[in-house]
C-alpha cells in the first residue's frame, strides 16, 4: 500500500481521532524503523516498523457499536470511583473508545469504535453532524424561552467568559408531572451545554436523553442494552458527516 500520514494509520489502528493521534506523535511516542516520528511523516505499514509506546502497530478490524448508556454511567474509559464505564457494558475484546461526551448524569445514544476516521468526521465542529434529546426541565416554558434557546443563549464557558451557542431546534413534546418535555437538536456539543443553557434560561434540567447522532437513532434499545451498528448504518453516517458546514459570511456594512 501506499505510504499514508502516521496519525491516519494510528487513527485506523484504534488509537483515537486523528488529532488525538497527533499528540502521540508530538508526545515522542510514535517511532518509524526506530526512529522518533514527527507530525507530517508517512509511512508503509506492510514495509515500515512502527511502533507506539514500544509495541508494534496492528491494524485492527474496525468495530461499530451502539449503546443506550444508562444515567450514573460515566463515558470515558477511565473508572470514577465504583461507578461503571460505557466500555463495562460493552464485552467485545479489543480497543473501542466512545465518541462524543454525555455526562455521567445524562443517558441515551452514545456510540462506541476503533475508527478514528469516523470519530473525528462525528467529533469535530467543522462537520456539524446533528444531535438530538429529549430534555425534561422543571416547571412550563413560555413560548419566548424557546425562542432565544432556538436563536441561540449567551452561557459562560468553563472560565466564567461568554459565549454564544449555534442557533438550535427546540420544540415542547410533553408536559409530564411539575415538568415539561423538550426535543432539542443541535449542531455543537460545547460541555454540559444543554444544563448551562437550562441554568441561563432559568429551566432547572432534570433529565437529558440522547436520541439520535446524525442518521443514527436509538430505536428500541433499553438502558444499559447495545448492539453492532450495521455497515449501512456506518455508511450513512459517514455520508451525513461528508460535507463540511459552511461558515456563514460576514455582512457587508
Amino acid at each position: 500500500m501506499p505510504p499514508e500520514r502516521l496519525q491516519k494509520l494510528l487513527a485506523s489502528a484504534g488509537y483515537g481521532s486523528r488529532r488525538a493521534c497527533e499528540e502521540y506523535i508530538t508526545a515522542g511516542r510514535v517511532r518509524v524503523n526506530g526512529q522518533r516520528a514527527q507530525l507530517g511523516d508517512k509511512a508503509d505499514p506492510a514495509a515500515d516498523k512502527i511502533t507506539v509506546d514500544g509495541e508494534l502497530l496492528a491494524i485492527e478490524q474496525r468495530v461499530y457499536v451502539m449503546l443506550n448508556k444508562p444515567r450514573g454511567v460515566v463515558s470515558s474509559l477511565e473508572a470514577q470511583g465504583d461507578r461503571d464505564t460505557v466500555r463495562d457494558l460493552v464485552p467485545v475484546p479489543g480497543r473501542l473508545y466512545p465518541v462524543g461526551r454525555l455526562d455521567a448524569q445524562s443517558e441515551g445514544l452514545i456510540i462506541l469504535t476503533n475508527d478514528g476516521d469516523l470519530t473525528n468526521h462525528l467529533t469535530h465542529p467543522r462537520f456539524g453532524h446533528e444531535k438530538e434529546y429529549r430534555v425534561l426541565v422543571a416547571g412550563g416554558v413560555a413560548p419566548e424561552v424557546i425562542d432565544i434557546w432556538r436563536r441561540g443563549v449567551v452561557i459562560k464557558d468553563e472560565e466564567g467568559n461568554p459565549e454564544r451557542t449555534a442557533p438550535a431546534k427546540v420544540e415542547v413534546e410533553s408536559r409530564s408531572g411539575d415538568g415539561t418535555w423538550l426535543k432539542v437538536i443541535m449542531r455543537e456539543g460545547k460541555k454540559h451545554q444543554i444544563r448551562r443553557v437550562g441554568e441561563t434560561l432559568g429551566l432547572p434540567v432534570l433529565r437529558i436523553a440522547r436520541e439520535r447522532v446524525g442518521t443514527l437513532r436509538l430505536g428500541n434499545l433499553k438502558p444499559g442494552q447495545w448492539r453492532r451498528i450495521t455497515p449501512a448504518e456506518v455508511r450513512s453516517l459517514l455520508e451525513s458527516a461528508a460535507a463540511p458546514q459552511a461558515r456563514p459570511r460576514p455582512r457587508r456594512r
